[in-house]
C-alpha cells in the first residue's frame, strides 16, 4: 500500500470549532481514520461555533493580554469561574490579577451564553418540555 504524504503549507494553532469547520468540508468517505476520529472529537467537545470562537480568541488576545496558544486553550475548555481560570494561569506560570481574570471570563461568557440559550431552546423543541 502506497501512502501519499502531503506537504505542510502552514502551521497554526486553531480551536476545536475551527477544526470541526475544516473537517465538515470533507466527505466522511474521503476521510482517513485519524481525520474521522478528529472530526468526531471536535463535534463532541467544541464548546462554541466557529464565528464565536474566532471573536473570543481575538478578544482574549487583544483585551486579555494572552498569547494565541493561551486564548485557544481557554476557548476550547471554556472555564466558567475565576477558580477554573486560575488553574490555567497557574499552569502557564502567569500571575494575572482578578480584574484581568474578570475581563477574560466576561469575554468567554459573552458568547457562551448565546450557545447555552440555543441549546436549551433545542432541548425544549425536541422533547416538548424544558430541561
Amino acid at each position: 500500500m502506497l501512502v501519499k504524504l502531503t506537504e505542510v503549507l502552514k502551521r497554526e494553532i486553531i480551536t476545536l470549532s475551527e477544526v470541526k469547520k475544516i473537517l465538515e468540508n470533507i466527505s466522511l468517505d474521503e476521510m482517513d481514520q485519524i481525520q474521522r476520529w478528529t472530526y468526531d472529537y471536535s463535534k463532541k467537545f467544541s464548546k462554541t461555533d466557529y464565528d464565536d470562537a474566532k471573536v473570543m480568541v481575538d478578544g482574549l488576545i487583544a483585551e486579555g493580554d494572552l498569547t494565541v496558544e493561551e486564548a485557544v486553550e481557554l476557548v476550547n475548555v471554556m472555564p466558567k469561574s475565576l477558580e477554573e481560570l486560575r488553574a490555567f494561569t497557574f499552569g502557564w506560570k502567569k500571575l494575572i490579577g482578578t480584574e484581568k481574570l474578570e475581563k477574560i471570563r466576561s469575554i468567554l461568557l459573552s458568547n457562551k451564553g448565546d450557545d447555552d440559550k440555543k441549546n436549551n431552546d433545542d432541548e425544549k423543541d425536541e422533547s416538548g418540555i424544558e430541561s
